[in-house]
């Protein structure tokens, strides 16, 4: 290696906040220290030699003299990265030290011989970001000379090829895994075909697979890395609904670790993380081939396991055989029970929704009728039968609706021990005198953030539940408690209410306990249970952002354990309501436009409040909505449906907004929910309604509205 004859010190020391101001530095710069001495004495050809480089879009970089000294473009220097502008005049070995002796002999060459070198994707191992890394260009170097004939210096003209370059080399490495994974037939093997590869592609020291809480292996030490001084790996965190894998990066450019947490259903399985003994930037094709490999070696890993598991069964004996075929039966439905549960709750929620529809003209029209003929008793009874039997569809559906999923939480700061002390002489109601209630709840507890009354059914359902498992009588339990969880499975980290439901009845067994919350599953006689109870529970627990589980054993009873988040704010809390008044008030005259696209659904709502006293004008689209509020400025409140075609309710809304944002909108929905897809606050009611419901919520419109103009 040749030694600088000049003292290393830089032209321009101040580093360019832009890079395009190389012909500027260039000017400015001192160049006493340099060996090409001031622009103004250089030679004819290096003037016109870096007059073209400066000119030309391509990157290029210009070694001169003896010392091959550095001259660059504007479109080059982004690829020396922190050595710009230090570079510029300074001999290539001050700037180029990690790579001089990779590149000295290419520039001596040809200066030497004057001929051309090139190359495609040369790889060149460089220092430029505050860490070292192979980077590949195409090259080519060509001798200048000077005016005499003598040789001036080396132009290099580059263009850099590395994220080709890898992502070529690694698609090949992931078709090379999928290859060795389809071969491989145990767990730990497949993990550490992708410890290996990831070890040997990103220069890792320390690669490991690892379960919540528990590593699944010994991690993996490559040879000749020194693992000391690495951080300890983080926690695997859960992140609902995002794709199979995600990587996660700690806030840092340099760090220590990447983690890539594996995910199912949300939830978080396992984790893979890759370490280093010194810490480095990770780029985000790094960490997406990362994620790439992991998910391949996990998916092979469970197969792999669950060929195991397979195989573990056909071995036993013979006469077992009969019971080891149920068992891998069971296991082969089990890998489809989740994605059979949501094309169930898909369809349950659809029909829920449809049924909705029609209990609502039901309810509205017995309403109706029951007011009209208020004196008659044998109408009076067939109408009064004729609502308890929609009530009773209605809360039917309510249940679908939760296991499915899809019903509107109302979810708020609520006080659960005081909403299950509410509710205690309804509970012993409930469970009649055989059964002896006792409800512990624990100091001090936070609020939790759920809707209280989808909380008292989910109370209720657990309760008769236990009742009717304890024929005899018995004790039924109801503790509350906060617990703080980390590290589980179907949880995210933070505080929660623990509600535990514990009854001294005839438990379960495993079978019974393994299908107790699948939809319409029961172990009630004919006509004593619809199947749904624990699924509009566990429904009910996962949309809040918790969770649900049982524990039985035959003879000692069942304990059903309810996790809901806790609330850490302050907040009032709201009083429970009252007996919800059914009486249908007269109210005073206004003008009001209900839109529907169900002509049934929307003739019989206008009929319940024309009964009521408002005048009604009605729409059967978005559309036309918008041209009756622009023909009848007298209207004061828009009674909408959601789910419409063309034009959505939310839709509607937001136009409306935009038009008269002083009119008040009420929202209707079949679903009970509209997956926050409105972009405005608009009250909700949920079909199916009664005519009191339907009144009272647009009475409610009206006069929040009439308060709001009369602040103004």
């Amino acid at each position: 290696m040749s030694t600088p004859s000049i003292a290393n010190e830089q032209l321009c020391s101040q580093p360019s906040t832009d890079m395009g101001h190389v012909s500027e530095l260039l000017q400015n710069c001192d160049w006493s220290h340099s060996p090409l001495g001031a622009p103004a004495a250089w030679s004819a050809s290096l003037k016109t030699t870096v007059r073209m480089m400066l000119a030309s879009h391509a990157q290029i970089v210009l070694f001169w003299g003896p010392d091959l000294a550095a001259l660059y473009n504007d479109a080059y220097a982004p690829t020396i990265g922190e050595k710009h502008p230090g570079a510029l005049g300074r001999p290539a070995v001050e700037s180029w030290t990690e790579l001089w002796d990779d590149l000295e002999p290419l520039l001596r060459r040809v200066m030497e011989t004057g001929e051309t070198f090139s190359a495609q994707d040369r790889p060149f191992y460089i220092e430029r970001h505050g860490y070292g890394e192979t980077a590949y260009f195409d090259v080519s170097y060509s001798a200048v000379t000077e005016v005499d004939g003598s040789m001036g210096g080396v132009l290099c003209i580059v263009s850099e090829t590395t994220q080709r370059v890898l992502s070529t080399r690694r698609q090949a490495l992931l078709l090379d895994l999928e290859d060795q994974l389809r071969a491989a037939n145990d767990a730990e093997h497949a993990q550490q075909i992708a410890e290996h590869l990831l070890r040997r592609e990103l220069e890792a020291s320390i690669t490991y697979f690892a379960e919540p809480g528990a590593l699944l292996k010994t991690p993996f030490q490559g040879e000749g890395l020194a693992s000391s001084g690495v951080s300890s790996p983080a926690q695997p965190s859960s992140h609902t609904g995002v794709a199979f894998t995600r990587a996660q990066r700690e806030a840092s450019d340099h760090v220590f670790e990447i983690d890539v947490p594996v995910l199912r259903n949300g939830a978080v399985i396992g984790q893979f993380s890759l370490t280093r003994s010194i810490p480095r930037h990770w780029t985000d094709q790094e960490v997406d081939f990362a994620r790439s490999v992991v998910e391949r070696a996990w998916n092979t890993a469970e197969r792999c396991r669950a060929e195991r598991a397979l195989h573990e069964l056909n071995s036993e004996l013979e006469d077992r055989v009969a019971q080891a075929l149920r068992q891998k039966e069971e296991a082969l439905d089990r890998i489809h029970e989740m994605q059979k549960l949501e094309t169930i709750g898909q369809l349950t929620g659809g029909v829920a929704h449809d049924f909705n529809n029609l209990l609502t003209p039901i309810m509205g029209a017995l309403d109706v009728v029951a007011h009209l003929q208020g004196s008659d008793p044998r109408i009076n009874r067939l109408t009064t039968a004729g609502l308890q039997a929609a009530e009773r569809a209605r809360t039917l559906i309510q249940r679908l609706l939760a296991f499915a999923r899809r019903q509107h939480l109302q979810a708020r700061p609520t006080d659960l021990g005081s909403l299950v002390f509410g509710i205690e002489d309804l509970l012993a109601r409930t469970l009649g005198p055989q059964i002896r209630l006792e409800i512990e709840c624990a100091p001090g507890l936070p609020l939790a953030m759920a809707d209280p009354n989808q909380f008292e059914l989910a109370l209720l359902n657990l309760s008769v539940n236990a009742r009717d498992a304890m024929p005899e009588g018995g004790k039924l339990e109801i503790a509350l408690s906060d617990e703080r969880v980390a590290g589980q499975t179907h949880l995210v980290d933070g505080q929660y209410l623990r509600i535990a439901v514990s009854d001294t009845g005839s438990g379960m067994d495993t079978q019974t306990l393994r299908q107790a919350i699948d939809p319409f599953f029961t172990t009630k006689g004919k006509e004593h249970g619809t199947g749904l109870g624990l699924s509009m529970v566990h429904g009910f627990a996962v949309q809040s952002g918790g969770h649900f589980s049982l524990i039985s054993e035959p003879g000692r009873g069942t304990t059903a354990l309810l996790w809901l988040p806790a609330f850490l704010g302050h907040a009032d809390v709201e009083p429970r309501p009252g007996k919800v008044d059914t009486r249908v008030r007269r109210t005073q005259p206004a003008t009001v436009l209900l839109v529907d696209d169900e002509e049934l659904v929307r003739s019989v709502a206008a009929e319940m409040l024309s009964d009521a006293g408002y005048t009604v004008l009605q729409a059967s689209s978005g559309y036309e909505a918008i041209a009756v509020l622009g023909k009848h400025p007298e209207i004061k409140a828009l009674i909408t449906d959601y789910a419409m075609p063309g034009l959505t309710g939310a839709e509607l809304a937001r136009q409306v907004a935009k038009l008269d944002p002083a009119l008040p909108i009420l929202m209707i929905t079949g679903f009970a929910a509209t997956d926050g897809k409105i972009a405005i606050k608009t009250p909700r009611l949920s079909k199916p309604f009664g005519q009191a419901e339907l009144v009272r919520a647009v009475d409610s419109l009206l006069e929040h509205s009439q308060r709001n103009l009369d602040a103004v």
